[in-house]
């Protein structure tokens, strides 16, 4: 009984711990909230007048198909890799191209097997042909990339080639040999032939997303685009275009561009040729020029922005979201609520261990919380009115200061 007693006193001093351990959190949170903190350090900072916008991408972009396209095709070039004008980015399969290549494996197991029976040949040529093979062989297996694995195979495939006709002509199963080479050739003739490569018509980044919008969203019509035509392009933000199995593209790689409805101040008083920055969704900010404009209706503009970096990245898309930077300042930073202006003047409350001292200071650019601010030079101190004697004892905000928020000039000497 009594043993039971003790475990209840327990239990009650526990619960009676807890609970004031949870009243005293709440009263510090009502404090916290009653009397927030009325000081502030003072960082480098950059602020931002920024918005948050869709955009849809504008590009310079070649849509490329061949004859064979419902044959199936291969890469040459990948997706985003840049390429000359006329080279070759794809090719289309050739008809029962599956058929000829399994014949053409058949013969080359052949070949092989015809050569293992003729070791008592050692000829420099051959032997230096065997060599060849085995190195490309060996860089072969450490490739991932489509077209030199294309490449380094049909390297391989010619010296094997070269080998049997060379050991051919030099061994009794000579005639045998040169029949399946004869007989290789043929059907890698016909391969070849049918196969339909499609080279670039110009140079830029190669791209196998083709939505069909190329020459709906193009720099040559900004005069078509309104918010309506946009809307009714009925696209969603951020969706990856899928790649099209049977056509390929060409795009301008030194720019691209951005079509956006803004309703912000900034964006009605906006002119062509305005420099404005772009933040995309991986945060990187990059710079652009107002291209195009229209006003939409009294609260919506059109803007047009051109940029001329992270276009590989942009290939993916058709319609995103982003944010539209009017202006940045980077200084020292400070809250609004720490600024206090006196004619016409702006003021700041340093605490430094207790003593408080207001000191002038130039405000910049402001957003609806922060301010970068600096201190004034002595020769604009000058032109307003303030003497040497008043400049000399004028203190300086620095680095790192602790400032008043929503400070009482009543009480600052």
């Amino acid at each position: 009984m009594k043993i039971n007693n003790k475990k209840n006193v327990k239990k009650s001093i526990i619960y009676i711990t807890f609970l004031i351990v949870i009243i005293y959190l709440i009263y510090a949170v009502y404090l916290l909230i009653k009397q927030p903190t009325n000081k502030f350090t003072v960082e480098e900072g950059t602020l931002y007048l920024e918005e948050t916008d869709v955009g849809y991408i504008i590009r310079d972009e070649q849509v490329v198909k061949g004859n064979n396209y419902k044959n199936g095709m291969e890469q040459i070039k990948t997706e985003g890799e840049k390429t000359s004008k006329g080279e070759s980015i794809y090719r289309y399969y050739s008809k029962n191209e599956n058929e000829l290549i399994d014949k053409i494996a058949e013969l080359d197991l052949k070949i092989q097997e015809a050569l293992e029976g003729q070791t008592g040949l050692y000829l420099p040529d051959v032997k230096l042909i065997e060599n060849q093979i085995d190195e490309k062989v060996h860089i072969l297996s450490n490739i991932t990339d489509v077209s030199k694995m294309t490449e380094y195979k049909k390297e391989i495939s010619n010296l094997v080639t070269k080998k049997a006709k060379m050991v051919g002509s030099q061994s009794a199963a000579g005639s045998f040999l040169e029949k399946l080479y004869t007989e290789r050739t043929n059907l890698e003739t016909q391969l070849n032939s049918g196969a339909e490569y499609i080279t670039a018509p110009v140079s830029g980044i190669v791209s196998y997303k083709v939505d069909g919008l190329e020459e709906t969203l193009s720099p040559n019509n900004f005069s078509t685009l309104s918010k309506e035509f946009l809307e009714n392009l009925k696209l969603k933000t951020g969706q990856i275009i899928a790649t099209n199995n049977e056509c390929g593209k060409i795009i301008n790689n030194f720019n691209c561009y951005i079509a956006t409805i803004s309703k912000s101040k900034e964006a009605k008083q906006a002119k062509i040729g305005g420099k404005v920055q772009v933040r995309l969704s991986n945060n990187e900010i990059i710079n652009a020029n107002i291209v195009y404009l229209s006003q939409e209706n009294e609260d919506e503009t059109l803007l047009v922005l051109e940029i001329d970096r992270r276009i590989d990245e942009l290939t993916n898309y058709r319609k995103i979201s982003f944010g539209l930077i009017w202006w940045s300042s980077t200084g020292l930073k400070v809250p609004n609520q720490a600024i206090v202006e006196i004619d016409g003047l702006n003021y700041v409350v340093r605490n430094r261990a207790g003593y408080l001292s207001k000191i002038l200071v130039k405000v910049g650019k402001q957003n609806e919380k922060y301010s970068v601010v600096s201190n004034y030079k002595t020769s604009e101190l000058e032109e307003l009115g303030f003497t040497r004697t008043e400049i000399n004892s004028m203190k300086k905000l620095s680095l790192y200061d602790e400032l008043v928020l929503n400070p009482d000039l009543g009480k600052v000497e």
